[in-house]
């Protein structure tokens, strides 16, 4: 793995721990089967649903995407849901904690995802999510960059939505990382708007204070575990802010952009760690069972 790429801390041992009520392991199975048959009905009908137009699969994403955080038993309120953009491309950025994330976006503000250049080679998954419109990106080698940039910026002019975590690997939610700023590059080629989106999970105890560790995705946790660490938790709740849209003009450049964006994700007075290079998380790179537009 390169060593310019954006990694965490963040360790399963470290940060993924629940506190708080529990269910039973017959319920739990129970909903890991539900969320599980849900994720692959939406996989399974992506061909399909390409083939409605614009509005109807927008609005079949949205609903399946909201089902899915539910079936895994976890409870989802939005808040400052805004009208669509009138003209051209959105680019909507959001912290990253857990594979949930996703839908919660994709409930909201479908779009396409940003991801990693690998997962189109995958079996089965791969096919679908290039038929799900995803943008396929080379994060290994730093002379793809600009390259990348203008597969987005394309995207963005057409008129697509286009969601990416540009903190490039996923966070706790205790602590957060940077955004990185290629990707505001393409929104100010384009002309686009960037619309912020804060993620935050609580726990039925917790209205405030530390995230809800049992939803965190992070370091070299198996899905399998993380799967069944969030049907275990009882109470868990999703909370999705959809935040005042910011225009890409303006002074200081993609760095200054992304540092807009992250304070309004993130509130300014979240503490920026030091860079890591030692433990590497692509959680953001996971290819999205959803229909993209």
């Amino acid at each position: 793995m390169s060593v310019w790429l954006p990694v965490a801390p963040c360790t399963p041992d470290g940060c993924a721990r629940h506190s708080g009520a529990v269910r039973a392991p017959l319920p739990a199975a129970l909903l890991l089967l539900a969320g599980c048959a849900l994720v692959l009905l939406g996989v399974v009908c992506v061909p399909f649903v390409r083939l409605l137009g614009a509005g109807p699969r927008r609005r079949l994403t949205r609903r399946w995407a909201r089902s899915v955080p539910r079936a895994f038993g976890v409870r989802v309120t939005v808040r400052g849901h805004a009208p669509e953009p009138a003209a051209g491309g959105e680019l909507v950025v959001a912290n990253h904690i857990s594979w949930l994330d996703i839908p919660l976006i994709a409930s909201v503000l479908p779009g396409r995802t940003v991801a990693k250049s690998e997962i189109r080679r995958w079996p089965l998954l791969g096919p679908l999510a290039a038929l799900g419109g995803t943008l396929f990106i080379e994060r290994d080698r730093l002379r793809a960059l600009p390259t990348a940039v203008s597969t987005v910026a394309t995207a963005l002019r057409s008129g697509s939505r286009v969601v990416v975590f540009p903190e490039g690997s996923t966070w706790c939610g205790r602590d957060a990382g940077a955004f990185r700023p290629a990707v505001f590059q393409a929104a100010i080629d384009a002309g686009a708007t960037v619309r912020p989106v804060r993620i935050a999970y609580r726990t039925a105890e917790q209205h405030c204070g530390p995230a809800a560790g049992a939803v965190a995705f992070v370091g070299s946790d198996p899905l399998a575990a993380s799967l069944w660490r969030v049907v275990r938790a009882a109470g868990l709740t999703a909370r999705v802010d959809v935040l005042a849209p910011i225009p890409a003009y303006g002074e200081g450049g993609r760095r200054a952009l992304a540092r807009r964006a992250r304070a309004a994700v993130l509130g300014p007075g979240v503490r920026l760690l030091p860079r890591q290079t030692t433990v590497a998380s692509d959680r953001a790179n996971r290819p999205a069972a959803s229909v993209h537009h």
